[in-house]
């Protein structure tokens, strides 16, 4: 039986420049993050600049607050392939995965942003509906005849 080939965290991409990958997910959204060593300090979703993908400010401060924590802001190039749920699960799962390819490039970051919960899988999702109930829990509204 082969076994499957072991791939480093950091690879060599076309550009011949390295990058440090990472997957962050929140209920149904599954982002997949590239933290590149070019210090641009820009960040791209879905090949969109981060202001035109998630135009409210609570959202861009969602995904920029592990750089903010290790005070590394405008220090890497991020790119983001991200899929799945709502707008709010989205940036909270590149939150994830930027806080998790922060901590593979250097180990002494990890208590900040363990203290700061972003390195905690928030599984939480909707619950299923139950058969003879108008929601996961709501019953159906009781009359008396």
């Amino acid at each position: 039986m082969k076994e499957k080939p072991i791939i480093p965290a950091v690879k060599p991409s076309k550009e011949s420049h390295k990058y440090i990958y990472a997957v962050g997910k929140r209920k149904r959204a599954i982002a997949q993050i590239r933290l590149h060593d070019k210090k641009a300090g820009h960040i791209s979703i879905n090949g969109k600049k981060l202001e035109e993908y998630l135009p409210t400010l609570k959202l861009q401060e969602t995904v920029n607050s592990p750089l903010k924590i290790v005070n590394s802001l405008n220090k890497f190039e991020i790119t983001v392939l991200v899929k799945g749920g709502g707008i709010t699960g989205q940036a909270e799962a590149i939150r994830m995965g930027i806080a998790r390819a922060l901590e593979k490039m250097d180990k002494k970051h990890r208590k900040t942003l363990k203290v700061a919960g972003y390195l905690k899988r928030d599984a939480r999702i909707k619950e299923r509906k139950k058969p003879g109930l108008k929601r996961a829990r709501r019953a159906p509204q009781w009359s008396k005849r």
